[in-house]
């Protein structure tokens, strides 16, 4: 698993990276993966095209929310956020391009669902990256909202 591009354990159910190969889906189920969530596009230059064919080979669930690089919106963070929320008893792998879109919205959900203090969850956000300002701007719009 760590071998997964940009890999980043959450927690013992959430696990995030960038976009992972096709025979990293293999380690993901074997790591006790229930659902897997991509954010990239499916015009991303290292994406596939039959991922969820891929992810469902694997009897996991596969759950696609594109996410506009340059114009994230809030109603693509509160869709992952209600498919989070649903499936807390689960191993969740999220992933997307590079584990930018990925970390600000674990970064949010962190924040809004778990009451993680934002410190604490900038901590593996800056772990991926310092957030540009376009997405500063987005995640404040998501916290403001939710608050």
């Amino acid at each position: 698993m760590e071998h997964i591009y940009k890999f980043l354990k959450l927690s013992d159910s959430i696990a995030t990276s960038g976009q992972p190969t096709i025979e990293k889906f293999s380690a993901i189920k074997d790591s006790g993966y229930q659902i897997v969530i991509n954010l990239a596009l499916p015009t991303s230059s290292n994406a596939y095209n039959n991922e969820k064919q891929i992810v469902e080979a694997q009897d996991m669930q596969y759950i696609h929310i594109p996410v506009v690089w340059e114009t994230p919106k809030i109603e693509d963070f509160t869709q992952f956020f209600s498919i989070m929320e649903a499936n807390t008893d689960k191993k969740v792998f999220v992933h997307c391009a590079a584990n930018m879109r990925v970390s600000a919205f674990m970064y949010l959900y962190r924040r809004l669902h778990d009451n993680m203090s934002e410190s604490e969850a900038k901590k593996d956000l800056h772990q991926i990256w310092n957030p540009n300002e376009n997405w500063q701007k987005f995640m404040q719009q998501v916290i403001d909202q939710y608050q």
